[in-house]
């Protein structure tokens, strides 16, 4: 077959695309790209005003933000702990695994005030506003888990101190889109808390309840990493939903590849386990009985690691007792599971067809 010939003009714009170095500092660049700031190390950097950190860029974001304000990140590992209040940020990375966006911070460390920071404030990077997206970088926390576990040093915080969220999508936050990201941790390292959010060919490692939260979070093309915890019969679990009874859809895995870690054995972690958070009422302090977590894996590859059930978790009852929150009384389910981890059990149930399809076509939103 003949190739077709490309005219003149979009031969060329083709080619100066692909003739940029990603040098250190340096972004690869597109005719197309123009950004409101930068930030980045040395003098090459695309057009844009440069600011030396990236909280100055997002301060820099206007308040109402009524279209994107584009923060191009060059390469190179940013010591920051962000907050993300404005809307219509999207950061643009040079590249995936070299830009990388972080803190050491976990949820049993103090703050400058001295209480700590728990597992509501210790996130690296905090969105509380709509429409932010992030391409080609990496968000992590990194604390050093494992250390912990050998020497535990952190204060106590809900179970234990060592949550350290890489990325929580927080009140306000809504149509968040992530693409070609990493996000990095152990313990709850993607907090998907409120708002809707979409992750396409991102990779999401962790170990204990790293994805988890109320929102609606839809991730496609992903791979879902199981770190080794040393010491530990039960590995980990994938998710750890705390969906309100009213929302229909909260973690949706699709087209998913669950792997691990060498050292992480066979059935030795769970796709995840039903949270119903403490909240304070009228008549106490107990886990929120309007809570019905909600978890689906659709056509997702599975490694020998991903157990034969899901799990429970202990919540605190009205009468102060603790009780276990079943997965039969939350929602979860799985349809086209593939691969060595793929099972059918009484404790790993099937969703039914009509609800499949369902999933299958949902977008959550445009």
């Amino acid at each position: 077959m003949n190739r077709p010939v490309l005219p003149r003009r979009r031969f060329l714009l083709q080619a100066s695309s692909l003739a940029s170095l990603s040098l250190p500092g340096c972004f690869v660049r597109r005719p197309a790209d123009r950004f409101d700031a930068v930030v980045a190390h040395g003098d090459a950097a695309p057009d844009g005003r440069r600011y030396d950190s990236l909280a100055a860029a997002i301060a820099a974001a206007p308040s109402l933000g009524a279209r994107p304000f584009r923060i191009a990140i060059g390469v190179g590992v940013w010591n920051e702990k962000l907050v993300v209040d404005k809307p219509n940020v999207h950061l643009i990375g040079a590249q995936r695994e070299r830009c990388r966006i972080g803190s050491d911070r976990a949820a049993g460390h103090r703050r400058d005030d001295g209480e700590p920071w728990g597992t509501w404030g210790c996130a690296s990077v905090i969105v509380r506003a709509g429409g932010f997206r992030a391409r080609s970088l990496t968000f992590e926390n990194r604390f050093d888990y494992r250390a912990h576990l050998e020497k535990p040093v952190l204060e106590t915080v809900g179970a234990n101190g060592a949550q350290a969220v890489a990325l929580m999508l927080d009140t306000g936050s809504d149509r968040v889109v992530l693409e070609d990201c990493d996000i990095d941790g152990h313990q709850d390292t993607l907090f998907a808390e409120a708002g809707r959010t979409w992750l396409r060919r991102c990779r999401v490692r962790g170990s204990v309840d790293f994805i988890f939260g109320a929102g609606e979070c839809v991730l496609d093309d992903c791979e879902i990493v199981s770190r080794f915890r040393p010491g530990k019969e039960r590995q980990g679990y994938l998710t750890a939903p705390s969906t309100p009874a009213t929302q229909s859809v909260g973690l949706l895995l699709r087209r998913c590849n669950l792997s691990r870690e060498a050292e992480v054995p066979a059935a030795s972690v769970a796709l995840g386990r039903p949270w119903r958070p403490t909240r304070t009422f009228a008549d106490g302090r107990y886990g929120d009985p309007a809570v019905s977590g909600s978890a689906a894996f659709i056509d997702c590859w599975m490694d020998a690691h991903i157990d034969a059930r899901w799990d429970a978790m202990n919540y605190t009852a009205r009468d102060g007792s603790r009780v276990a929150f079943e997965p039969g009384d939350a929602r979860f389910g799985e349809a086209g599971s593939r691969g060595p981890g793929a099972r059918v059990s009484e404790r790993r149930p099937l969703l039914d067809p009509q609800t499949v399809q369902q999933l299958r076509r949902y977008r959550p939103f445009r």
